[in-house]
C-alpha cells in the first residue's frame, strides 16, 4: 500500500524521522566539523545546538573512598527551523532528518532531504552508509465510555487480559519485532497506553522499519528506493495494526 493509498485528513504522527547510519572515516571527528556544518545549514536551519552525552563511573576499593570520573562526548549537531517543528542532525553515527507535526506526507519532504543529506555527505565524507531507519511516532486518541474502552475495537494486534471479566487495563506495552522474509527489512512495532483524559485514550504507536544493506553515500537513488520500501512495509504494519473504526479516526468528521 503507497502513502497515497493512506492518506489520512488527520494523521495522528507527532514525528517522522529518517536515519541513515553510516560507516564514517578513521580520523572523524564530528567537533571539528562544528563550523563549516553551521555555515552548510544556518540559511535553512539557523537554530543550532550540540547533544552530548555523560558517561560516569565509579571505581571503590576496600577502605577506600570511592574514585569518579566523568567523560563528556559531543553525540550530535542538531539544525532546527525557526518554529522548531523540523530538524537536521549530524550525528557521531550518521544523519538524522526529523519532522514533528504538522505532518504532510514524505514525498513532500524527500527532495529537502536529499538536499541535507548531499551536504552531510560533503562535510562528514561517510565511507559508507549501513542502514536506513524510518521511524512514525503516532498519539492515537481512542473513545472511552465511563472510563472503559474495547481495545479490540480499534486494535487488531491487541493485547489481552487473562480474565476481561473481572479486570481492566491500568496501562500496556505491546511490543513486536520482525522481519519482512521477503527484503530481510527488520520491523519493531510498538504501542503502549498513556494516562486517559476527558473519556479518551492516549496510544502510542511506534512504528520503526529498517534496511541494513550497506552502500555507497555517493548513491542517493539508492538510498531513497529503500525509504519508499520502507514507506509501503511501514503502511502495511500501520493499516493491519488498526482496525477499519480506529482508521475512521483519522478521516473528516465534518
Amino acid at each position: 500500500m503507497s502513502e497515497s493509498e493512506l492518506h489520512l485528513a488527520k494523521a495522528p504522527i507527532v514525528e517522522a524521522v529518517v536515519d541513515i547510519d553510516c560507516d564514517m572515516p578513521p580520523a572523524f571527528d564530528l567537533t571539528a566539523l562544528e563550523g563549516k556544518a553551521c555555515e552548510k545549514y544556518r540559511s535553512e536551519y539557523p537554530k543550532f545546538r550540540a547533544q552530548f552525552l555523560e558517561q560516569h563511573s565509579f571505581e571503590s576499593k576496600s577502605h577506600e573512598p570511592a574514585k569518579h570520573s566523568a567523560r563528556r562526548t559531543i553525540q550530535a549537531f542538531q539544525f532546527q527551523h525557526d518554529d522548531e517543528k523540523q530538524l537536521v542532525q549530524i550525528r557521531a553515527q550518521g544523519f538524522s532528518f526529523n519532522r514533528l507535526a504538522p505532518y504532510t506526507s514524505l514525498d513532500g519532504y524527500l527532495s529537502e532531504i536529499q538536499r541535507a543529506w548531499k551536504l552531510f555527505v560533503e562535510i562528514a565524507m561517510p565511507v559508507q552508509f549501513r542502514t536506513v531507519r524510518l521511524r512514525y511516532i503516532n498519539r492515537i486518541l481512542l473513545p472511552m465510555t465511563g472510563g472503559r474502552i474495547a481495545l479490540d475495537k480499534y486494535i487488531q494486534v491487541c493485547p489481552r487480559l487473562p480474565d476481561e471479566d473481572t479486570m481492566e487495563f491500568a496501562s500496556f506495552l505491546n511490543q513486536h519485532v520482525a522481519v519482512e522474509i521477503g527484503t530481510g527489512y527488520q520491523v519493531n512495532s510498538v504501542l503502549t497506553a498513556q494516562r486517559s483524559q476527558s473519556e479518551k485514550l492516549p496510544i502510542i504507536f511506534d512504528n520503526c522499519v529498517v534496511a541494513a544493506e550497506p552502500g555507497d553515500p555517493q548513491d542517493w537513488d539508492s538510498i531513497l528506493s529503500k525509504i519508499q520500501s520502507l514507506r509501503d512495509l511501514k503502511n502495511r504494519i500501520f493499516r493491519n495494526t488498526l482496525t477499519d473504526t480506529c482508521m475512521n479516526l483519522f478521516q473528516d468528521q465534518d
